[in-house]
This record gives C-alpha cells, structure tokens and sequence, in this order.
C-alpha cells in the first residue's frame, strides 16, 4: 500500500546559517544527529532580538522527485493551525460580533442540551468536555480518512456522545472543538475559513505562502508528507484536508511563521488586551491555542501539529524575542526534541541528545508495576513489558521501548519524551505524566 525507498545514506542540506559561528555549527550538528537517527526532514529556523541567527533545511521536499527541501518550501501545520483559530476568534470578539463568554448554543442550530452550557472560551481551552472525533475508532480508518466533510458535519460526530467532564472542570485536549469554533468563525463573518484567515491574518502581515493546504489546490513548493520506517521512508496515509479544518489544515514556512512571531510584539492582527488574554493559560498550561510554560526562568509559548506525513512545533520566549520554529515532512521526525535542543543552544546551555542519555537497570518485577493502560486526554497509552523491557504503545502510533533513568522515570530514544509513573497504595501505578515539546501531561490509569 505504501510506497517505500531506501533511506539516504548521506543527509542532504540546502541553505545557510545566516550566522557562520560556533552557535550556528552546533545548532547545524544537533539537527544532522536528529536526521541520522530518526530520519528528520525540513526546515529549522532560529532567532533572537529580531535578527535569524540559524536557517536550513535537511532531506528532501519530494523523495520520488528528489527535490530537497528549502526554506520555502511549504509544510502541513497541523495542530500549529489552532493559534491562528484563536486569533480569528479575538479578532471577531474586538469587532463586536461575538464574544469568548457566548454559549455555543446561541451559534450551532441543533446542538444537544449538555452543550447547553459550553462557551467558546471553552472551546478555545480545551475545557468543554466534548469528546474528540480524532480520538474515534473508525478516524485512523483509511475509509474515513479519505471522506470529505463539512465543519458542522465534524462537529456533530460528537453530538449523541456524552461529555467526558462538565465544562470548565478539567481540560482535554479536544479537535472537535477548534472545528467548532472554525465553524462559528465562519457562520459570524459570512467567509469561510480560510478565505477569513488569508484576507485579515496572512496578507496583512505578508504572509505570501500560508494557507488552507486543499490537496487539489497546484500548490508550488508543497513537501511531501512521510513516515521513517527505520529503514526506508513511506508515503504518509492519505487524509482529505476538510477533517483537520480549523484543528489543523493550514500549511506555511520557516519564513512566514518567524513574520507570525515577529507580529505577536505588535498590535498588527490583534490588540493588546486581546494578546493578553491568548497568552494566559487557563488549566493544563494551556491559554488559547497556546502552551504557556516558564521553563529555567523563562517564559515559554509553544504549540507543536503532528498531522498525516508532517511534525511542527514553533516556540517562543517572548522576554528574549526568541522563537524556535521546526518543520518536518517526516510524521515521525521529533522537531519537538529539535526544537529543545536548538533553544539549548541558543541559551547556552548543555545540550543532551535522547540516544545519549544515562541509562540505568531496574528490576523486571518493578516493570511489573506500570503495565496498563493510560488515558492522557489526547490519547491513549498501553505500557506492557516484554522479556525485562518496558514498552509503550501509544494510539494510532508504533510501539517504542522505553529506558530507565530512574527507577519510576523513563525516556525514548526516538523522540524527546520523558514518562514518569506514580505508585497508588496498592503498589501499582495509578498515573503517568509525559513531558515532550515543553507540554507536561498527567494520565490516569484506566485498566
């Protein structure tokens, strides 16, 4: 089914550091290491007091073509799409013609009465209680994958389910709800969304190669989505464009996504009092559309997209004007571990890859203790050991082998995430919290 090639034996790079000193050369280093091990492709960009201090790109755009990858070439987003919701959202709240405290209700004709008390703040924090649709069986079907729906019909796959906590009590990481609010942005300004998201977001701010990445659209300079394998690389599965929509559907570059950041000191799209309010997180660090964090003494703004063939993440440090931003063509890429280790760099702070970290012997029998299975909100994680190794099997991904660094904390090797689990009183664990791309999340186990 899938279309499988050799992997390169030699990383193919194209562009420059616009920096050429130590700095740059590390950076450089840490991103080839990622490419060597995990079969990273795309484009790196980092920079510090309005100036780019490190761009490149690694691997190919297109492998069957062997066009490589630039700085402008174009990348699915995923869920990185959900900042530029929020700010449609805000921009629409400032314009009188909603606002973040509305009921759902007043906008989605139909809905069920638990929605009743559902507000679009909700929606924008992950706090709703609506169950995802990405979270179904049938979504990772290729059957349902390949059928295109309208925004309301997304929605309403969740209409006869119950919700999973009464609004407001806990946070859950929920696509169905930004498809929602892609929905009421819609309904609100009369234009769809991405037309809304070109005219008031992108060209004010000359974002020339952003957008909505329609897969029949002749888009120049598109990359190519992949799977590593370990040994080859695979055509990423097909997913039609109209499923992410406003969870995940938009493409951009290096390039515009540092024009994004560099607008986020400026009033240009949204208001002071309306930034504010994006950048304050409400539960589970999480404000609008962002992750906000302090990490070593510094403030962290962060989202990562992992969508069919692509990883992202852009992160910022708003008191330095820092950002970090990582673009893969590679499902399986780790630009969250990349983006980490270049923010080391550019702080000038120890940098450990993932393969290089200590590792230390537990006890199979302790192992024992943290098979089971975890609900952490986005998904589902099944640990089981096997032969005196701990495994982890998260939903819709590959099974991965955990190493011990302690004798209750454990990280990958393939990718920049750390699990560490907590006992109950009967001995056994009862949570598990993970720690990847700056996001800690605690889950309980279920089974």
């Amino acid at each position: 089914m899938h279309a499988k090639r050799l992997a390169l034996a030699l990383v193919f790079a194209s562009g420059a550091a616009t920096a050429q000193n130590g700095e740059a050369a590390k950076m450089d280093a840490v991103v080839k290491a990622y490419a060597g091990k995990t079969g990273f492709m795309g484009s790196v960009l980092v920079a510090k007091g309005g100036a780019v201090l490190f761009e490149k790109s690694y691997g190919m755009a297109d492998l069957e073509w062997d066009v490589p990858n630039t700085p402008d070439a174009k990348f699915r987003l995923g869920s990185i799409t959900k900042q530029f919701t929020a700010t449609a959202i805000l921009q629409l709240q400032e314009h009188g013609k909603l606002s973040v405290d509305d009921p759902i209700t007043k906008y989605v004709d139909g809905a069920p009465e638990a929605w009743k008390g559902i507000s679009i703040h909700h929606l924008l924090t992950h706090t709703s209680g609506i169950p995802s649709y990405t979270e179904f069986p049938d979504f990772a079907k290729p059957k349902f994958m390949r059928v295109p729906l309208a925004p309301l019909e997304i929605v309403m796959l969740s209409k006869d389910k119950p919700l999973e906590f009464q609004p407001g009590e806990k946070w859950k990481y929920d696509n169905t709800g930004y498809v929602l609010l892609g929905y009421i942005i819609e309904k609100v300004s009369g234009e769809n969304y991405s037309e809304y998201l070109k005219k008031h977001v992108f060209e004010p701010l000359d974002m020339k190669d952003s957008g909505y990445d329609w897969s029949r659209t002749v888009l120049q300079q598109r990359a190519s989505g992949y799977h590593w394998g370990g040994a080859s690389y695979l055509n990423a599965e097909y997913l039609d464009m109209s499923l992410p929509h406003a969870a995940g559907s938009l493409y951009s570059t290096v390039r515009d996504l540092y024009r994004w950041d560099r607008s986020l000191y400026t009033e240009k799209v949204l208001s002071k009092k309306s930034l504010d309010r994006m950048f304050t997180p409400v539960k589970n660090d999480y404000a609008y559309g962002w992750f906000v964090t302090r990490s070593k003494d510094r403030t962290r703004v962060t989202h990562g997209g992992g969508i069919n063939g692509f990883a992202t993440i852009i992160t910022r440090y708003p008191d330095q004007q820092a950002v970090v931003i990582v673009l893969s063509n590679v499902e399986n890429g780790d630009s969250g571990g990349i983006a980490t280790r270049l923010a080391n760099i550019l702080f000038d702070e120890p940098v450990e890859l993932p393969w290089d970290r200590k590792e230390v012997t537990v006890d199979p029998k302790i192992l024992d203790r943290y098979v089971g299975t975890y609900d952490l909100g986005a998904i589902k994680i099944d640990v089981t050991a096997e032969d005196g190794k701990l495994y982890i099997h998260p939903t819709g991904q590959p099974k991965m082998q955990l190493f011990a660094q302690s004798e209750n904390s454990f990280f990958l090797k393939v990718a920049d995430a750390t699990f560490d689990f907590v006992l109950g009183p009967d001995g056994k664990a009862k949570e598990l919290t993970t720690h990847q791309g700056g996001a800690t999340i605690t889950g309980t186990r279920i089974k």
